[in-house]
């Protein structure tokens, strides 16, 4: 049982090696071993979910061996209600990104699948390090894949995008990876104490890291963390990105990589130095803020439908970091699920977006124009997922944002409601350019004769959809199991805070089950 994340974690690598041996001009094989490993994965992923005790706080399927000895680097993995779920989120994108290129990714088609399945361990990774220099391994790891399927398989840009992307990320993890380097050393500074990255010690000592160097530790992760999520300012290198990736590339670009951003905040920022996070907390729930407007006026002007759903992504994602930084436990679970919301609604609005560029090889708005009557089973599941994304109230996107803006409304943390009051008007603004734009495309007059003969979705689109868009109800409807299981976490966070707050002791985090 010990082993059993392991598995999930390094079942994709499976299929690559039978794609090793697969013949590149058999594309039918290629596609059926990328999803069938990527359904395999979802499956014993769900086998984590049905095991896990949602009762228990601490880390479960805990799974360790030393690495490096010298410097107590140790392969070590584990997963507690947070990251469980972000974990499912990983491998239910996965396979419906790869049923989704079936028909449009026809070049270099081997090296593709393979890519997206190594992109999935190193996603997974992310959630599941517990060892910060494994978890730097897994973050840097992920971003080759992600590279070269936005410089293959991308639009006319995609080199500028993919290394735009690249240098973005790559600047924020070296920064990341020097604070990792002196927590190490900082720990064997101590009496009795010797270098380690393993992060069940470093939560029981970095709060006691001198304020002025715990500061500098702070940022260097936070900036990191930022631009991967990415919050304003470090926006501009995600609408190039986006616009450029290939259809499955933005799916999992805006479901799972975003998070990767978000998680690390909750994670390692806020436990590892809580006194600088108190100190900080202004500054990034205003940059956060800042960000909720900034990217639903700028979704407003946009021409093109795919920036339209990048510059959303902004809006939405700097929800989830108001929701972190209120230190509340509506806030952060408000966040956790308004994490797997996203991924659900925003992945779904790019999958929309590519059937679309699939039929007129367009994405302006202007081309387009009663496609309801052409499309009506196209036109229903746009509406349901673009009421999703608004927040219309009995689908998902409701539940996190009202979690958040309560826990941020009632926060002792951020100690003002005016955080609250501003992040508002996001939903509003929200409201204003998905209506604008699906009326837009969906009814009047078909504008343009090439409108005419398009065909509504076929069986395999169908298929891809249907799974999200259950759970966008599910979540709306009834979000009780998806709450359930981050709450003990979510718990403990918060009330580690409140003592950091009041100067008790550092309590005990990331005990094993």
């Amino acid at each position: 049982m010990s082993a059993f994340l392991t598995y999930v974690l390094f079942s994709p690598l499976v299929g690559i090696l039978i794609l090793l041996f697969i013949n590149k001009e058999k594309s039918g094989i290629i596609k059926s071993i990328g999803i069938g490993t990527s359904l395999l994965t979802f499956l014993l992923s769900l086998g984590l979910y049905f095991l896990f005790d949602a009762s228990n706080a601490q880390l479960q399927f805990v799974h360790q061996a030393m690495w490096i000895q010298g410097l107590d680097i140790s392969y070590r993995v584990g997963i507690d209600g947070m990251s469980l779920l972000l974990v499912v989120l990983t491998t239910f994108l996965t396979p419906i990104a790869l049923l989704s290129s079936w028909e449009s990714i026809t070049i270099r088609l081997k090296e593709y699948v393979i890519f997206m399945l190594f992109l999935e361990v190193g996603m997974l990774g992310v959630f599941v390090a517990v060892d910060l220099f494994l978890f730097y391994v897994f973050w840097e790891a992920m971003l080759i894949p992600m590279y070269f399927i936005i410089g293959i398989w991308g639009g006319q840009d995609k080199i500028y995008a993919a290394i735009k992307f690249f240098l973005y990320t790559m600047a924020g993890s070296l920064l990341m990876l020097i604070a990792i380097l002196w927590l190490g050393y900082y720990a064997s500074t101590l009496p009795g104490g010797h270098f380690t990255t393993n992060l069940s010690t470093l939560y029981q000592i970095a709060p006691s890291i001198p304020h002025n160097v715990q500061v500098w530790m702070f940022l260097a992760f936070t900036l990191s963390f930022a631009i991967k999520v990415p919050l304003f300012p470090f926006h501009t290198w995600l609408p190039d990105a986006h616009v450029q990736a290939p259809t499955a590339g933005s799916v999992i670009l805006a479901g799972v990589l975003l998070k990767m951003g978000t998680y690390g905040l909750l994670r390692f920022c806020l436990p590892l130095f809580p006194q600088a996070s108190f100190e900080f907390t202004p500054l990034v729930s205003t940059l956060a803020v800042i960000g909720i407007v900034y990217g639903a006026l700028v979704a407003m002007v946009q021409t093109d439908i795919k920036k339209l759903v990048a510059y959303s992504s902004v809006s939405h994602l700097g929800f989830v970091v108001l929701g972190i930084f209120s230190m509340t436990e509506e806030g952060i679970q408000g966040s956790m699920i308004q994490m797997i919301n996203h991924g659900l609604s925003t992945g779904a609005l790019f999958l929309i977006v590519g059937m679309l560029y699939d039929r007129r090889h367009t994405r302006e708005i202007s081309q387009f124009g009663g496609l309801s009557k052409q499309m009506p089973i196209f036109a229903t599941f746009f509406m349901i997922v673009m009421l999703s994304s608004i927040g219309l109230p009995g689908l998902n996107g409701f539940v996190g944002e009202f979690l958040i803006l309560l826990g941020s409304f009632k926060s002792a943390f951020l100690g003002s409601h005016v955080y609250t009051i501003v992040a508002a008007t996001g939903v509003i603004f929200a409201a204003v350019y998905m209506l604008w734009m699906f009326q837009r495309v969906m009814f009047g007059q078909l504008s343009n004769a090439a409108n005419q003969s398009l065909l509504d979705l076929s069986k395999r689109e169908i298929a891809v959809l249907v799974p999200i868009v259950i759970f966008i109800v599910w979540i709306g409807v009834y979000p009780a199991p998806f709450l359930k299981t981050s709450a003990a976490s979510t718990t403990q966070i918060v009330k580690m805070l409140e003592k950091a707050k009041s100067g008790e002791v550092h309590s005990t985090l990331m005990r094993t089950k």
